[in-house]
């Protein structure tokens, strides 16, 4: 599996996949610097962190795993390579389970970059306008428990992109759910049946209570079942 794993890492690093793990965070790092500058009163760090993790689940995230999976996915449909890979000796699942982890893997650096940059783009503003430097101590621990919620409620999500791009051979199906997903999610955000759409359910649990918990564990455990079965369908397929 280690083996495996390396040779789709190495696909990745001759890919646009880095470089989309650095500019979906750093978007958000751009907005942050100049919507902390525009204010002359200081805020705590708290609300900027949050406002951070805010908009990554909204929808910086279902986009960058919309473009991820399909990435990845196309890395093997153009060059129609599937065939040369169910000819290795190989277990397919393997195969899947190999580019489901790297998907998974980017997308937690990218939360990581995310937090980071964000940290960054307010220190920066800071120091240009000193005025504005936010007030108390930033949590990181606090802020690294939401985004562990965020990727976890994610789960869904993800399995879903995932399936949809590696399953056809065109990247329109895969982006065209991504995109529907995340305008619907966007659209009907305050709706109560937001909570159990996957593409909403990353957002709904910086809420608290019932839409908190539901969203946490129907994306977190409907999404772990739902990634395992794209394994297993998608290495049973003959033609993809």
């Amino acid at each position: 599996m280690l083996s495996v794993l390396s040779v789709e890492i190495r696909k990745l690093n001759r890919s646009l996949a880095l470089l989309l793990a650095l500019a979906a965070p750093c978007l958000i790092g751009i907005f942050a610097f100049f919507n902390v500058g525009r204010f002359d009163e200081p805020g705590p760090w708290a609300q900027w962190l949050r406002t951070s993790v805010g908009l990554w689940a909204f929808f910086m995230l279902p986009m960058s795993v919309t473009a991820l999976t399909a990435l990845v996915a196309q890395m093997e449909h153009a060059p129609r390579s599937w065939d040369h890979l169910r000819s290795l000796p190989v277990q397919r699942w393997r195969i899947f389970a190999a580019k489901l982890a790297c998907v998974l893997g980017l997308v937690i650096i990218m939360s990581v970059l995310n937090l980071a940059i964000t940290y960054g783009a307010v220190e920066l503003a800071a120091t240009l306008k000193p005025t504005i430097r936010p007030t108390g101590e930033p949590d990181f621990a606090a802020t690294a428990l939401l985004l562990g919620k965020v990727l976890t409620a994610a789960l869904l999500m993800v399995a879903i992109q995932f399936w949809a791009a590696m399953r056809f051979a065109s990247f329109v199906p895969a982006v065209a759910l991504g995109i529907g997903g995340t305008f619907f999610a966007v659209a009907a955000t305050s709706a109560k049946q937001g909570v159990f759409f996957p593409w909403q359910m990353a957002v709904n649990v910086m809420g608290e209570g019932w839409r908190h918990d539901t969203a946490l564990a129907l994306g977190g455990g409907l999404g772990t079942l739902a990634l395992i079965a794209a394994v297993i369908h998608l290495s049973r397929r003959e033609v993809l």
